[in-house]
């Protein structure tokens, strides 16, 4: 009997693609439109900022791509389908939606002002959603016309295994992990390519606040050596995209083992991570 070998799906085409970036003001976002730029990508921008998102259009621009900021804010009503309808028109339709834009905030739960709280839910796992929802006949479209639609959802390490003092940052980081998987499948056969990114600490603007380091766990990987990586991965067709440090995916790996043996080996340093990631707030 002769071996039948299973070919890889053909990489996913990035160049010259009509992508819709939120919080595209710094940080990964930023990132993500520069390395577009560089596939001559053509971006819409999403951000709250007018002048952060205009640095990037224009850094955009030096790396030969073509871009066009959006200001809003994701979690008023309406504005989801509003900035959509803004990219698509500005784009002339919609090959790929990245969901990046997010927040913070680190402290005890009964710490945390309720409308902190708030906030999280609204920007790191309702605006996706919706954005999602209004963008996805555009993706539909797009990948019935040439299979390279993609759909991508900037999780968290937190997202993977629940960190002290992030409980709620956690819960909106996991929601847009199984949201992209619950979609994934419902997508099957649609030629949109759905991807979640699961990074660890970044050394970005949301980063600025915390005190923890390396030796707690928060070592920052550079954000240009993590978004190569998640592009590189998305031309991959991978599912998961996973950018954490080694030691972070060891920890990983033990929660799935065996997760009350993460619970003590975290214990010993409660109290000094509690102290070192209370000022962690980017809201």
């Amino acid at each position: 009997m002769t071996a039948v070998s299973k070919m890889s799906p053909p990489l996913l085409d990035l160049r010259e693609r009509r992508t819709l970036i939120t919080g595209a003001g710094s940080g990964i976002g930023r990132a993500l439109a520069l390395e577009l730029a560089s596939r001559r990508g053509v971006l819409a921008l999403a951000g709250r900022r007018a002048e952060p998102l205009a640095e990037t259009a224009a850094l955009v621009a030096e790396r030969g791509g073509i871009a066009h900021p959006i200001t809003a804010d994701l979690t008023a009503d309406g504005e989801p389908d509003r900035v959509v309808a803004a990219a698509v028109e500005a784009l002339g339709g919609l090959d790929v939606l990245i969901n990046n834009a997010g927040n913070v905030r680190a402290a005890p739960l009964e710490d945390i002002d309720v409308a902190d709280i708030r906030a999280m839910v609204a920007l790191n796992l309702l605006a996706p959603v919706l954005t999602t929802r209004a963008a996805l006949p555009h993706l539909r479209a797009a990948g019935a016309a040439h299979g390279n639609a993609a759909l991508v959802g900037i999780s968290s390490a937190a997202g993977l295994v629940g960190t002290p003092f992030y409980a709620t940052y956690a819960a909106t980081k996991a929601g847009v992990m199984r949201f992209g998987e619950a979609l994934r499948r419902e997508l099957y056969g649609s030629g949109i390519h759905v991807a979640s990114v699961y990074p660890g600490p970044v050394d970005t603007p949301m980063m600025a606040t915390t005190r923890a380091g390396a030796d707690l766990g928060y070592g920052l990987r550079p954000v240009d050596e993590v978004v190569a990586e998640i592009v590189a991965g998305l031309e991959e067709r991978r599912i998961d995209i996973n950018t954490q440090l080694p030691e972070r995916r060891a920890m990983q790996e033990l929660n799935a083992r065996d997760p009350l043996a993460v619970d003590a080996a975290l214990a010993p340093k409660l109290a000094e991570l509690r102290a070192a990631v209370s000022t962690h707030r980017s809201i």
